[in-house]
């Protein structure tokens, strides 16, 4: 997730935006003071900065220095009147700043984030999502065997970020802390197996999309009915060699 450090005095405007921003990013609040905003830049390390000028006229210039010298590449999008942007850029200029002037709404507040992160925003209906055409796609693997675990994640850690999970329930609250785009699912784990873990996936409306191929040890034709039936977006035996694990696989995230 990408983090964004949210600058401001501490009222209700910069509570409405980090609740705008908190929905798709992690947002990291701090005051406008420059001594606070050197530790923060350095604990953060954020992906894209906001400054709230609200009540700033006489900003403390220390915040914006830290940024223009030290920060150069990380993106800025500072809010406020037309006053307050005017006395900003009486010292402060170039592409690395970017101004909104409020009242501004909440839906442009959110694309111009997107836009200087080089992230994709769609809606569908009421719901919103973004997407990083940069980032490498995460799969999860789950199986409760740490061999098979390290096999295939030697096979796919080049091409994709990866987690794992060894069990069936730890997935499921694994899922819950970082949406994964692809589950690698063994069918046979004890106590949870792949297939209840499946219908506990897709029995979330949050997660049911997610797409998952089983990885099964056993090839008897039964056998491969009964893991077809749940409707997986593919199977294949283990072990799989890995040029075929990695074609599977960008076969069904395209």
């Amino acid at each position: 997730m990408r983090k964004v450090l949210l600058f401001g005095k501490l009222n209700s405007i910069v509570k409405e935006v980090d609740s705008v921003l908190s929905e798709h990013f992690s947002v990291q609040i701090c005051d406008l003071k420059s001594d606070a905003a050197a530790g923060m830049m350095k604990v953060v390390e954020p992906d894209l900065v906001v400054i709230i000028l609200v009540g700033a006229v006489d900003f403390e210039r220390g915040v914006f220095g830290v940024l223009s010298t030290d920060y150069t590449r990380i993106p800025v999008i500072t809010i406020g009147t037309e006053q307050e942007r005017d006395e900003f850029l009486k010292y402060f200029r170039g592409k690395q700043f970017e101004h909104l002037i409020r009242p501004v709404e909440n839906k442009t507040i959110l694309e111009t984030a997107c836009r200087r992160l080089n992230l994709k925003i769609k809606y569908v209906g009421d719901k919103v999502f973004i997407s990083d055409p940069y980032r490498k796609k995460n799969v999860m693997i789950v199986d409760d065997n740490p061999v098979a675990i390290r096999s295939v994640r030697e096979m796919i850690k080049d091409e994709y970020d990866v987690t794992v999970a060894t069990s069936g329930m730890k997935a499921m609250t694994s899922i819950g802390r970082q949406r994964p785009d692809l589950i690698l699912l063994d069918y046979e784990m004890p106590v949870c197996d792949g297939k209840q873990t499946l219908e506990m996936i897709r029995a979330d409306k949050d997660l049911k999309d997610i797409p998952v191929i089983f990885l099964t040890g056993i090839s008897d034709r039964g056998h491969i009915k009964a893991v077809l039936d749940l409707k997986p977006q593919g199977y294949m035996l283990k072990p799989p060699s890995k040029d075929d694990l990695l074609e599977k696989i960008k076969q069904v995230l395209q």
